[in-house]
């Protein structure tokens, strides 16, 4: 086996060990807390295993909980490359999703083949500007990304608000604020009768040539060499911040995917809450895997079913919804107290 190869698979196997450590404690220490809670905690991690692997459904659902996940944690995970911290994925998404339904309406009688392209341009093109606000910024040294990407956050969906509530507010929806339904040529196909959409191809497609461009492209060495050491880089003559704008502006495009496949797949129209906190589920994910592709598909498998788990924790426990939460801040803490401890012990 070449030695390439050969170290590839021992950083996958201590990464998918990890993995599991971390999944292991955090999942115990979060039964500690429902058995003090007065729940049963190997009845709710049953019915959670057979609700998202006893069915094609809760299998599907799962899916498409992965499917926002992965493009947003990409979105996260290229800029940290170069050591610029995107937090704005959630931001990016919703202008990906306002943008996506500028152009539905807009081209409505275009037919599906000229359309989909169009619309999947129009959501990257629309996560990839709004990024590309706090690169400027941060480019100019007046603001710092890790500030600007995350009171983005917070006007993106303002903006959604304004329209869905104003000129593209549905007149058939007058108790809830939506856009006009798309037409059908505007919706991605979906697959197996299922929620699945092609958006888990466009997220697979992303992680593939994210992957390839670090591991394998002059454009993947000079991001860890900027990474690495930005002055370094510099006095080679690496241009850091056209890197820097161009990683912002392609990371946020991701996100933009991510939202423009929620509105032409699952919603069907532009609605106030796009996402239930996907980008920043997503920077999570990212920062737990390591920014590595492999490590982004598990943890988003694994943040995908601590999702489904709080659905199905709702009807037979009783518990709200929002006990995942706990469950994602557990798994944080336990990371930050495995890097506290392994940096202690170095």
């Amino acid at each position: 086996m070449p030695l390439d190869a050969a170290a590839l698979l021992q950083r996958a196997s201590i990464r998918a060990k990890t993995v599991a450590l971390v999944a292991a404690v955090a999942l115990g220490l979060f039964a500690t807390l429902l058995a003090a809670a007065g729940k049963d905690p190997l009845k709710a991690y049953a019915d959670t295993l057979v609700y998202v692997f006893g069915n094609a459904y809760g299998f599907s659902e799962l899916l498409v909980r992965m499917i926002p996940l992965l493009l947003t944690a990409v979105a996260a995970a290229l800029p940290a490359r170069i050591g610029i911290i995107n937090v704005g994925a959630e931001g990016q998404l919703y202008m990906g999703a306002w943008l996506t339904t500028a152009g539905a309406l807009a081209f409505s009688e275009q037919p599906a083949f000229v359309l989909v392209p169009l619309l999947t341009v129009l959501g990257f093109i629309g996560g990839g500007l709004w990024a590309l606000i706090a690169g400027l910024l941060r480019a100019l040294r007046l603001v710092n990304e890790t500030i600007s990407t995350l009171v983005l956050n917070y006007v993106a969906p303002l903006i959604v608000s304004y329209f869905i509530f104003g000129p593209w507010r549905s007149q058939e929806s007058s108790a809830y604020p939506e856009s006009p339904a798309f037409v059908d040529a505007a919706r991605l196909p979906t697959f197996f009768h299922s929620r699945v959409h092609l958006g888990l191809a466009f997220a697979l497609a992303v992680l593939i040539l994210y992957s390839l461009a670090m591991a394998r492209t002059r454009f993947g060495l000079d991001m860890r060499a900027i990474g690495g050491n930005p002055e370094a880089a510099r006095r080679l003559g690496i241009p850091i911040v056209r890197y820097m704008l161009i990683v912002m502006f392609i990371g946020g495009g991701v996100a933009g995917l991510a939202g423009m496949a929620e509105v032409t797949a699952i919603q069907g129209r532009l609605v106030a809450e796009v996402s239930p906190g996907y980008g920043f589920m997503g920077f999570l994910v990212s920062w737990l895997a390591s920014n590595s592709a492999g490590g982004i598909v598990i943890m988003s498998f694994l943040f995908a079913l601590i999702s489904s788990a709080g659905d199905i924790l709702q009807i037979t426990q009783g518990l709200p919804s929002a006990v995942v939460n706990i469950l994602m801040a557990v798994i944080l803490f336990v990371v930050l107290g495995r890097q506290a401890a392994g940096s202690a012990a170095r």
